[in-house]
């Protein structure tokens, strides 16, 4: 049984991945990179860590992006698990049984782009190149992954924010355009994609990341992508 559902999670992610780059055959270059986060991303979530997201402008909008696609239902429901159920109808009456109905089961992710307070804090009080490094430190542990987004590679504040998490034990996963910038090296899995204008490596970004969170939804959740197919 176990040996079955092994292949048809191997199934389920080839699948993912071969849809993607019919519909952007220039991402093959880095298709053992999708296929390495991938995995990473499903362990995490497998260990019952989380995943922490960063990066500056379009990428401060990705990182929330992603968050959004983790933390609920994106293509398949996610209903939450039966216990859960049962105690919120046992302590919310009719309200905890609308809201053991309608909630969805999310993985765990936090946008170290979306906390106003604490961001202009850190720029004001310390150094603004530690917005998102600050918060690695606070949130970080060993087996969670940082995803780490810059279109140059070059980005400093996203850079301490990988010192941080290799320092505290995080594996990371970068996003950025092709030449990798100073992120070449830093990363456990740089998905460098082939363009070099910004625009044009945000554009690739954006399905590069979808399919990431497909792969771990159709995991967690049920293989809904294979039934669609």
């Amino acid at each position: 049984m176990r040996g079955c559902l092994r292949k048809q999670i191997l199934k389920m992610k080839t699948v993912i991945l071969n849809d993607l780059l019919k519909r952007y055959p220039q991402l093959d270059v880095v298709a053992s990179e999708i296929e390495k986060a991938g995995k990473a991303l499903i362990k995490c979530y497998e260990s019952g860590g989380k995943v922490l997201v960063c990066g500056n402008g379009g990428s401060c909008s990705d990182s929330d992006h992603i968050v959004g696609e983790l933390m609920k239902g994106f293509e398949h429901k996610r209903p939450v698990p039966e216990d859960i159920k049962v105690q919120l109808k046992e302590v919310g009456g009719e309200r905890g049984s609308y809201l053991a109905e309608k909630l969805q089961h999310g993985l765990p992710a936090i946008s170290l782009t979306a906390h106003n307070a604490l961001i202009t804090a850190v720029a004001n009080d310390t150094d603004a190149n530690l917005i998102f490094a600050q918060q690695v430190v606070g949130y970080g542990n060993s087996g969670d992954i940082l995803i780490a987004i810059s279109s140059s590679g070059n980005s400093q504040n996203v850079l301490d924010a990988i010192l941080v998490a290799k320092a505290k034990g995080l594996k990371v996963i970068g996003l950025t355009g092709e030449s990798g910038g100073k992120m070449n090296g830093l990363c456990d899995v740089l998905i460098n994609v082939p363009g070099k204008r910004t625009a044009s490596v945000q554009e690739y970004h954006l399905p590069v990341y979808h399919a990431l969170c497909v792969m771990v939804e159709s995991h967690f959740f049920g293989n809904f992508y294979l039934d669609s197919k």
